[in-house]
């Protein structure tokens, strides 16, 4: 190699040692005469001092050196003179006087500052982000997503797992979102499609008598970005045969736990991860993956909206509406302005409107409050008593805000959720060093799809159900609950998975009951339901989203792009290749699609 060691390697027992380093110019100082440098390659940084009274050549040399070019030294490492020891550095404690130097290749002056941890526009460093890369947060992000995977495959590989690798170009099947389509140049009209996930694969495995199964899946989906959705992501795809829920949730529990306590020991971990049904969840947070590291539970309100007089609270539960709520401590102060605020973004999550009552005083007992302490657009329809069960209910005390949705139960429970997520947020509630885990069960096993009018399964249609819940199929199949699992931490999900069906059979119940033909089953699943006629283990599995468990993990993430390398933007627009972008009219014959405007 051309460097005998790397910069970020030195110590003090290599003082008096002759060493070549070579990486990139991080920072130059010129102090009248001397010039210093920080050398950095992919290991850390160093000080470099080139001293023309010790090596002239190489004091030459370094004076036309700038910012990010490659260079290449080789001298002496020396103990920093007392007072000048940089704590905050590796090698802080040593410095190289430079004999001699080398440009490797010069630089442009970059877009932004590499050196420096400022704030630069996202859409910059993802046009460059080869020089973003080479910033400190985002090393230290890759370094820290080659640790966890490295982790994973070293856990699971002792507990008797194979790593096996599934296609990428497969069928296109529904699973819940769009598939990217690959046009077949050989077949003309036909196309291959990227998986969402290697769902059917991973229970063919099973079959095929591979017990315990994983890999690091690339996995693709065509829907809406947000912060923490990529159109290509990475998770951990796992499947087990032989096994029930708890199995395959204690195994999760101790790889998670391990990784946040001995891969990335900057988190603080609340152990054992909760076991939650989905029902109390929905009706405490209202969410399935609820941030668990506050307070603040919402409270059914609609018993007592029953009794008031008004008109707007009755009107949603004559339409088969909820009232819910929660109470914000110490935000009875809010202004008019900061309401205003708050209704806004309870309109913006689907919400007509917010309701709001303020508690003013001080104390924790709601005896001595009196209507003229209540400040409230509903004032005038609500009496003491009405006013007091609504604060008992909430747990709000004189100096709290209690805020109220009334509406449909899905828009009052997202209205609220997210707006408990901003009440977290404004009054610091939430530690960001600290991991909340919480396994989710017990969901429905289909969900009510107002505009088709039809039920769509709750995760995927290989879920099984409760095995005491198949007869309600035809009868009552909202009452049914899955053998469906969910991992939520800090409020988002990072991993979702079930029990299988793997009786021929009973899978074909429930595609037939969601509106397959038999074409269409034998079209789309045949060659999973024939395979589950040759001996199919029971089998359940999980898939955790590598992506967003090491945002939650991370110090220098602002969102999941900036765990991945090269991803692309909210918009699925990658701004560094320029691409979805055209491609030729060649290129289009030769796979038979014309463009029409």
């Amino acid at each position: 190699m051309l460097k005998t060691i790397a910069c970020g390697e030195l110590r003090s027992n290599h003082v008096g040692k002759t060493v070549t380093l070579a990486g990139w110019v991080h920072k130059r100082r010129d102090h009248g005469g001397l010039i210093f440098i920080d050398l950095r390659d992919s290991r850390g940084l160093v000080q470099v001092v080139f001293n023309p009274e010790r090596s002239p050549q190489a004091h030459q040399v370094a004076e036309n050196f700038r910012s990010e070019w490659v260079v290449l030294v080789e001298g002496e490492v020396a103990l920093r003179p007392a007072g000048t020891l940089n704590p905050h550095m590796p090698t802080g404690d040593v410095e190289v006087y430079a004999s001699r130097a080398e440009v490797l290749n010069p630089s442009k002056t970059p877009p932004f500052d590499i050196s420096e941890d400022g704030q630069v526009d996202e859409l910059l460093r993802m046009q460059y982000r080869y020089l973003d890369l080479r910033t400190a947060r985002m090393h230290d992000n890759l370094v820290l997503r080659h640790r966890v995977v490295k982790y994973i495959r070293d856990f699971l590989d002792a507990r008797g797992f194979i790593e096996i690798e599934t296609p990428i170009l497969i069928k296109s099947t529904p699973e819940g979102a769009r598939d990217y389509l690959v046009p077949s140049r050989i077949y003309p009209g036909s196309f291959y499609a990227l998986p969402q996930s290697p769902q059917q694969l991973k229970q063919l495995l099973m079959v095929a008598g591979y017990e315990k199964y994983f890999q690091i899946a690339r996995c693709f989906r065509d829907e809406d970005l947000r912060g923490d959705r990529q159109p290509e992501h990475t998770q951990l795809d796992l499947e087990m045969s032989f096994v029930n829920e708890e199995d395959v949730l204690g195994l999760i529990e101790e790889l998670f736990t391990d990784i946040v306590e001995k891969v990335a020991s900057n988190r603080k971990l609340v152990k054992p991860f909760a076991r939650l049904r989905y029902d109390d969840v929905m009706a405490r947070y209202g969410t399935d993956k609820p941030d668990l590291r506050f307070g603040l539970e919402l409270a059914d309100l609609t018993e007592v909206a029953k009794a008031t007089e008004s008109h707007v609270l009755r009107q949603a539960v004559d339409g088969g509406g909820i009232v819910k709520g929660f109470a914000a401590p110490g935000c009875g102060g809010y202004s008019r302005r900061q309401v205003d605020e708050l209704t806004a973004f309870a309109q913006t999550r689907g919400a007509r409107g917010l309701i709001t009552i303020s508690l003013e005083g001080e104390g924790t007992s709601l005896d001595s409050l009196g209507m003229d302490q209540v400040r409230s657009t509903l004032a005038r329809f609500l009496t003491l008593e009405q006013v007091k069960q609504i604060a008992q209910r909430t747990k709000a005390k004189p100096g709290d805000l209690i805020l109220i949705v009334a509406g449909p139960a899905k828009v009052a429970n997202t209205a609220l959720s997210q707006l408990r997520n901003e009440i977290g947020q404004r009054l610091k509630l939430t530690d960001p060093t600290q991991m909340v885990f919480a396994f989710v069960t017990d969901f429905p096993l289909f969900a009510w799809n107002e505009e088709t009018k039809a039920w769509e399964p709750e995760h995927h249609l290989f879920t099984a159900p409760a095995e005491e819940h198949w007869p309600l199929l035809e009868t009552d199949p909202g009452s049914m609950r899955a053998r469906h699992y969910d991992l939520v931490c800090n409020g988002m999900e990072l991993a979702s998975g079930s029990i299988r069906n793997h009786n021929r059979e009973k899978q074909e119940r429930i595609m037939r009951f969601l509106g397959y033909t038999s074409e269409q089953i034998e079209d789309r699943f045949g060659q999973l339901l024939g395979a589950l006629e040759y001996g199919a283990p029971p089998h359940g599995g999980i898939a955790p989203g590598i992506d967003r468990f090491l945002y939650l993990l991370s110090d220098h993430a602002d969102s999941i792009r900036d765990v991945i390398a090269f991803p692309k933007t909210q918009n699925a627009v990658d701004p560094l290749f320029h691409t979805p972008a055209p491609v030729t009219p060649e290129h289009l014959r030769e796979l038979h699609i014309r463009i029409e405007e």
